[in-house]
């Protein structure tokens, strides 16, 4: 009897799909796609409705031979590509070069690899859907026409090797207009004044509170001379509490994770990129070997904008928070949360397959980063199906007369946890959150002693650069791409040198600015923020049968095509030069410049191709090498990654993660050495001596 051929993408889906059909299915990979438009040329016929030229991807030739055998030798055929408009593509490509009639029953999706979701699908396949295959096609030739009638432009006006992009351009104007806010704001003077006041004679009954008003008006302290003032004022005093108000609050569980709040939490809470995040999630996704049960696809599919939960998996959770935490930690009915309408909510939400398989209880068979994701997801899905936090609330008013006969009012906050609820498996308070005390037990008509009066200086600061989180939120708020594209697009800015990236903010390069500013001037659509969202729900209304593929491409070339050509005769040279670094080089004299690699600058000598010499940015950290005592430099491997090693390199060996300090360990003299990240702290590489670090950790 002929076995079933199921086709995926990548060979750990494959072996993790493999253990659960049986011996009558053979399981293999086509390594994505198999099919696409060449790279050599824009491959699309735009004078005949856009039709796209496909080719087979160059080195997939003989496994696409090898796939035509298998299928030709078994009894049925299933496509199980990834459950999104490119997994529909791929599968789509599949049947055609396998000859597989239109219309038949031979594609399978699953939102999680686990045995029940993968038979049930082998139970109910269905056709390929060709609007989603028109939407990916339509999205891939709108990406060729940009970008490669574009890019060229951009290399022959200003530099070769230069790209645009319809969703990166739009990205990278957002990081430039925030950059030109930034530069444009003026900081405003303000100050506060802080009590700190005593409800009795214990440390505990100290608590802090904020002047806000003058006899019941709010009022702010614009400079030095109103804060002295006030502080003049109040010289002697006597403080009261007037008011306080206790209450009960409930804190809410979040929901469980969309790729986009991954994607955010990730940064935040692991230092995480999002290209790193995503190919972490398809790691978890797609299967992992765990002891005794061999390979589990561990979490449902990572690109997803929805909230939705399936009933199974909300029951197993609540069996699960039942069992372990008690029945005073499940709500009164299961937490639901709504996804937004703009959504295409076509997948649950990210959560673990098995609840069972809690973090710490698979820790032995996951990477460092597996382990710290599927925590966080886990964490995340689990205290969304838990109760609300119960927190004890206490506002007091306190008020001082003045001298000036007015009346001073101060205001206190603070909380404690009643109840932790959801929070027992996970924390998202604020750092304000958690720097807000509970305040001592106070009364109205209750007197307290002023133990200090302090009034500081603030100025008003400029809006924050973006950082990966945070540009992905606005990403998703604006309706700039979706959720599979918003790593790559990220990734692409930051590759290309239009983006730098320092303590996790995003700026703007020379090079950046200079593409966006051409790009704002000839192209104003493709970097209009509102253009490029009305053009992804143009997409998503493709993929649900709403419009025609041939007819938006239609619409968006009318208006593209007369910008392109009025670029071509308008737009003049622009000569970016290199800059200049004060590194001689040792092979001709010559002073080299600044490079921008696929990984990052460089030093490269300005008289190639006649002096080829390159070498990476080196800083002294004014550390000594342990084992020779040559000056400890800080480098980078070819893939970006910071690292520490010595100057005597290939002679001495020497090199190391974590940043080397230029003081001595005060306990035997050793090398001292700075650990970021939350365990932050200084400690001795010799002796193990420790101290908490002063030192702000860069990633924060």
């Amino acid at each position: 009897m002929a076995k079933n051929l199921v086709i995926v993408e990548s060979p750990a889906k494959a072996d993790t799909i493999h253990k659960y059909l049986g011996r009558n299915y053979q399981v293999v990979a086509s390594m994505g796609h198999i099919i696409d438009l060449p790279s050599s040329q824009i491959g699309v016929d735009i004078e005949h409705d856009f039709a796209p030229k496909y080719i087979t991807i160059r080195g997939k030739g003989e496994l696409l031979a090898k796939l035509k055998k298998e299928a030709k030798a078994a009894g049925r055929v299933y496509l199980a590509t990834d459950p999104d408009r490119e997994g529909e593509a791929i599968s789509w490509h599949i049947a055609n070069a396998l000859k597989i009639p239109e219309g038949e029953t031979c594609r399978i999706t699953f939102n999680e690899i686990t045995k029940q979701a993968v038979q049930a699908a082998l139970k109910s396949p269905r056709a390929i859907d060709l609007d989603l295959v028109d939407a990916q096609q339509a999205r891939r030739i709108l990406d060729r026409i940009v970008g490669y009638q574009i890019s060229p432009l951009l290399w022959k006006k200003v530099k070769k090797g230069l790209s645009a992009g319809r969703v990166q351009s739009a990205t990278l104007k957002m990081i430039c207009d925030r950059e030109a806010e930034i530069e444009a704001f003026v900081p405003e003077e303000y100050w506060t004044l802080d009590a700190l006041l005593a409800a009795g004679s214990r440390a505990k009954d100290k608590f802090t509170a904020r002047f806000y008003a003058i006899k019941k008006k709010k009022s702010e302290l614009a400079n030095k001379e109103e804060t002295d003032a006030v502080i003049a004022a109040l010289e002697g005093a006597p403080y009261t509490v007037t008011d306080v108000k206790e209450k009960q609050k409930l804190r809410h569980p979040a929901p469980p994770f969309t790729t986009s709040t991954m994607q955010q939490d990730a940064s935040r809470k692991l230092n995480f990129p999002t290209k790193k995040t995503m190919a972490v999630a398809q790691q978890l996704y797609e299967g992992i070997k765990l002891k005794d049960e061999g390979k589990v696809g561990l979490i449902t599919y990572m690109r997803t904008d929805s909230l939705r939960i399936s009933s199974q998996a909300q029951q197993a959770a609540g069996e699960y928070i039942e069992s372990v935490y008690g029945k005073e930690y499940l709500p009164a009915k299961p937490n639901v949360y709504k996804t937004k309408a703009s959504a295409q909510d076509a997948h649950e939400a990210i959560r673990p397959t098995n609840v069972r398989f809690t973090p710490d209880s698979i820790k032995d068979s996951l990477t460092n980063e597996q382990y710290r994701l599927y925590k966080l997801i886990w964490a995340r899905f689990v205290a969304s199906q838990m109760a609300s936090a119960v927190l004890d609330t206490a506002t007091a008013e306190i008020s001082a007369p003045g001298q000036d006969g007015r009346r001073y009012q101060f205001r206190a906050s603070g909380y404690t946890i009643r109840f932790n609820g959801y929070m027992a498996v996970y924390s998202d308070l604020s750092d304000e959150d958690e720097k807000e005390k509970a305040l001592p037990k106070l009364e109205a008509g209750q007197e307290v002693k002023l133990v200090e009066l302090k009034g500081e200086q603030h100025f008003t600061q400029p809006p924050p650069r973006y950082t990966e989180a945070t540009l992905v939120k606005t990403m998703e708020e604006m309706g700039i791409g979706r959720p599979s594209t918003y790593a790559p697009t990220i990734s692409t800015i930051i590759s290309r040198g239009y983006v730098g990236k320092e303590k996790k903010q995003l700026y703007p390069t020379e090079l950046g600015q200079i593409v966006t500013d051409i790009m704002k001037e000839y192209f104003q659509d493709i970097v209009d923020v509102t253009f490029t969202a009305n053009m992804e729900e143009e997409l998503d209304e493709i993929a649900e049968g709403k419009s025609g593929r041939v007819a938006v491409l239609k619409e968006f070339y009318t208006e593209f095509e007369p910008a392109l050509r009025a670029a071509e005769q308008e737009m003049e040279r622009i000569e970016i030069k290199d800059e200049e670094s004060d590194v001689i080089c040792e092979k001709c004299g010559r002073r080299m410049v600044y490079k921008m690699g696929r990984y990052g600058k460089f030093l490269a000598c300005p008289g190639f191709p006649e002096c080829r010499n390159a070498k990476p940015i080196v800083k002294e950290t004014g550390a000594k090498c342990p084992k020779c005592g040559g000056m400890i430099l800080e480098k980078k491997s070819k893939r970006g990654k910071v690292y520490y090693g010595c100057e005597k390199n290939p002679e001495c060996d020497f090199m190391m993660w974590d940043q080397p300090l230029a003081e001595p360990c005060p306990k035997c003299g050793g090398l001292m050495a700075h650990k970021a990240g939350r365990a932050r702290k200084d400690y001795c590489t010799q002796c193990g001596f420790e101290r908490s670090s002063a030192k702000k950790n860069d990633e924060d």
